[in-house]
Formats: C-alpha cells, sequence, structure tokens
C-alpha cells in the first residue's frame, strides 16, 4: 500500500484544491507560508520535491495542476 493510498480522500481532495494556490507561493518564493504537514504531503504524493534545498513541482503535480484547471475550464 503506497503512502497515497493511506492518506485519507478527504485530505488528498483538499489537497489537490490547494495545490495551485501552493503553486502560486512558490513562484512567488513564499514557500514559509506552505504548511509544513502540507509539504510533507504533498512530497509524500510526489507533487512536489525537495531541490537543492528548494521546493518544485513534479510532472505528477504539474498534471494534477493541468486537470484542475481543466475542470475549471
Amino acid at each position: 500500500m503506497t503512502f497515497n493510498e493511506r492518506l485519507p480522500a478527504p485530505r488528498r481532495e483538499a489537497l489537490r484544491d490547494a495545490l495551485p494556490g501552493t503553486v502560486d507561493l512558490l513562484k512567488r518564493r513564499r514557500a514559509g507560508e506552505i504548511a509544513e504537514t502540507d509539504i510533507d504531503d504533498y512530497v509524500a504524493l510526489n507533487w512536489l520535491e525537495w531541490s537543492g534545498g528548494g521546493l518544485r513541482l513534479t510532472t505528477t503535480g504539474d498534471n494534477v495542476c493541468k486537470q484542475l484547471l481543466g475542470r475549471l475550464g
């Protein structure tokens, strides 16, 4: 069983819904405003990754964002 499967569905949905805002904070270099528990969960879901001491969006995370934008559009 992967972490993703153990993470409760409501938590995964909340993280997915908040991901575009999280990405915006990263782009504005305001990662300190992202809750540590959210960062841990995003990394465990492979939506964000640590790179050179900073966080960045993974391909999986980018796809999740694109799916959200497709739903809204």
